[in-house]
């Protein structure tokens, strides 16, 4: 046991205090400040100031309508009319005087027709806006030609009543459904990169030491299946340590641009937020984490260069990636048949089954079930992992994993 804490400690303390994983942490955590401060970032940058547009109004009656309709619905355009010729406003804009150039005029019918030039056409926000614009413009005026009272317009502009009633009393609520998609989201999203961060710093941490025969200096004192589950913990601790800095500095970063922790849980819309599904977080998290975690070991401990190491944890990155892709698709469409058959595969499981968990309500059956199918398969790459690790790591050479494999085994059975 003192073996196991040791190679655990020194495993977490030497990634701790490495310098790139110090960088990597600088930077998320810079990132996460900028994401959740880009609205002051965006205003220290002149984010206050008007996007200018100029209006050649050929019609000499769509200017004032339309500037009364912008400044009622947004105060980051400002509508100039141009009283020079259409060319010189052009030219103004390629100046950089003003963002854009809308010319109006009139169709056969009476009704408006616009034309929005600018230097590029990135700006969708200003064009989407102006067009909202002028549309209602348009009504007004095609009601005006139809002779319609202003209570028949607005009747006949008005929104429809769409509304949405579950059947099953069983079924979970709009609202209930804007928590999980969220938490299930974010909960997919960490799974993903912390895998793919930490699968692969275990495989190459086995493989750096392969390669600089530290292993077998190692392998004397500790046995091997020792030195790889305190590889894995001591990874877990971690990445468990990073995530809770990174998370900390997101949440103070929230509660100073919010008025406090209420506002911020009201924002995220995580007020009743179910207590079972953090549960099934949880769970599901470290199953996957440990699920990866003891099949990069496996696959690190076949390599004997680091450079080989991307290549041959290639085929975990993909199912990871596959997984990821099926979760996302399943965010929008959580009964798709694919998506449910998934979440009984184990490399699947802990994104889809989850997902199911959070948008769905799954029979108690099929959680156990699929969670079941997972622990066992979790068990089975500890109890196999180990055994190829423990000969695995004293082979040499090009690696080829299948017959690697086998020669890991008949390495074991041999001690």
């Amino acid at each position: 046991m003192n073996k196991f804490i040791t190679v655990l400690l020194h495993t977490f303390m030497t990634k701790l205090k490495s310098k790139p994983f110090i960088i990597s942490t600088v930077i998320m955590a810079i990132g996460i400040l900028v994401i959740t401060n880009i609205d002051r970032i965006i205003d220290m940058f002149g984010g206050d100031e008007a996007k200018r547009v100029i209006v050649v109004d050929q019609t000499n009656q769509l200017f004032a309508p339309l500037q009364a309709h912008v400044r009622e619905v947004s105060d980051d355009i400002e509508l100039v009319e141009a009283t020079k010729e259409e060319s010189e406003a052009e030219e103004q804009v390629k100046d950089g005087k003003y963002e854009g150039m809308l010319v109006l005029s009139m169709d056969g019918e009476g009704l408006p027709i616009a034309t929005y030039k600018a230097l590029t056409l990135t700006d969708s926000e200003t064009i989407n806006l102006l067009e909202r614009s002028l549309q209602s413009i348009k009504s007004s005026l095609a009601a005006q030609q139809l002779q319609l009272s202003p209570d028949q317009l607005a009747k006949l502009t008005a929104p429809l009543s769409f509304q949405k009633e579950a059947l099953s009393s069983e079924a979970k609520s709009e609202e209930e459904l804007s928590q999980a998609r969220f938490v299930v989201y974010l909960m997919i999203l960490m799974l993903y990169i912390v895998v793919i961060v930490y699968s692969s710093m275990i495989a190459t941490e086995v493989a750096s030491e392969k390669s600089s025969r530290v292993m077998e200096i190692l392998i004397s004192s500790v046995s091997p299946v020792t030195h790889m589950f305190g590889k894995i913990l001591g990874i877990a601790l971690l990445g468990i340590s990073q995530i809770i800095f990174l998370l900390t500095i997101g949440y103070i970063s929230l509660t100073q641009l919010r008025d406090g922790t209420e506002d911020v849980i009201e924002l995220l819309g995580l007020r009743d937020l179910s207590l079972s599904l953090i549960m099934f977080a949880i769970i599901f998290f470290l199953l996957g984490y440990f699920l990866y975690a003891t099949f990069g070991a496996l696959l690190g401990s076949l390599v004997s260069r680091t450079e080989e190491v991307q290549q041959t944890i290639t085929p975990m990155m993909f199912l990871i990636i596959i997984a990821f892709f099926i979760s996302m698709y399943g965010l929008e469409n959580p009964n798709a048949s694919f998506v449910t058959i998934s979440s009984f595969i184990p490399f699947f499981t802990p994104m889809t089954m989850f997902l199911r968990i959070g948008m769905l309500n799954v029979p108690v059956w099929e959680i156990v079930l699929s969670m079941s199918l997972l622990i066992a398969t979790v068990v089975f790459f500890a109890v196999f992992g180990a055994r190829i690790y423990k000969g695995g790591v004293l082979m040499y050479g090009k690696a080829n994993i299948f017959k690697d494999i086998r020669k890991a085994i008949l390495l074991t059975k041999k001690e």
